[in-house]
């Protein structure tokens, strides 16, 4: 058992060094559906450890979505819908999308590291999927989802944003959490390509960057000039954001909602297999 830069026992590593290495010809042995949801589950878990022992790593889903609503909604409330009052509800569903969005690359950081440790190659010399280390890391994200948007919307009625529709808000949060799980496999992708923590963070930070701010998040796409609200109608951040306002303030659906589905459903298409398959090359 070790413990972390506090001295406390990592429960993490304590969980994987009870693992004893088993012949490789075991390993190879398929494993039925069931024991990968298990499998999956348990990684998942190891997952949710590192939040329990490292709070540290939730920052960006805790704090970061207090810090831009307060702030944005201070600072850019009067301007853009003349009060803050009246910006909450094109604030609110922006930075939910914003900051999912965001936590997305987390995932591609993790996994990249993990093979970098080596982990990768202490999980295949156990009798579990050699899936379960990448299905698990992806599951175990899901929380942390779950968790910006439920701080977003909060800090959202604290600060007077009202939706209109209690399911709708249940909903757009569901349809956030399902769209970020999409996007997560293009960090995946990236994680297993590239060779470096540093090269996964830059490319990611340009995506984000580009899907964030090119977007209608925060301000409205109709003070854009022409060629850019071209290109910020069609970002998939806006698709998303506009579904969300939708559902969260009249508990309507539109077209924006069935490209924020559609769209999703053809990222995971894509890239699951191409990551899986380049990850399992690796292994």
């Amino acid at each position: 058992m070790t413990t972390d830069a506090f001295g406390r026992l990592d429960a993490v590593d304590d969980l994987e060094n009870r693992f004893t290495t088993i012949p490789m010809a075991t390993v190879t042995e398929r494993v039925g559906f069931g024991k990968a949801v298990l499998d999956t589950l348990t990684l998942a878990r190891r997952g949710l450890l590192k939040f329990k022992h490292s709070p540290q790593l939730l920052v960006d889903v805790i704090v970061v979505p207090i810090i831009l609503t307060v702030l944005l909604g201070t600072i850019f409330g009067g301007v853009v819908a003349g009060s803050v009052a009246s910006y909450l509800p094109l604030l609110v569903p922006g930075v939910l999308v914003n900051v999912a969005v965001s936590s997305t690359v987390v995932v591609g950081i993790q996994l990249r590291q993990d093979m970098d440790k080596g982990l990768m190659d202490r999980f295949v010399s156990l009798p579990i999927s050699r899936l379960a280390p990448l299905s698990g890391l992806l599951v175990a994200a899901l929380l942390r989802y779950l968790i910006a948007g439920f701080i977003t919307i909060g800090v959202g009625l604290a600060m007077g944003y009202r939706p209109g529709s209690i399911p709708g808000v249940v909903a757009s949060v569901l349809l956030v959490v399902f769209s970020a799980f999409a996007l997560s496999w293009v960090f995946a992708l990236m994680g297993v390509m590239l060779s470096k923590i540093s090269a996964v963070q830059s490319f990611s930070a340009l995506i984000l960057t580009v899907l964030g701010f090119m977007s209608n998040a925060f301000v409205p796409t109709q003070t854009m000039p022409a060629w850019m609200r071209t290109i910020a109608d069609l970002n998939p951040v806006s698709q998303l954001v506009s579904a969300v306002r939708l559902l969260a303030g009249e508990g309507r659906v539109d077209s924006h909602l069935a490209y924020s589905v559609i769209g999703s459903l053809v990222l995971i298409a894509v890239l699951a297999p191409l990551t899986v398959r380049i990850y399992l090359r690796k292994l």
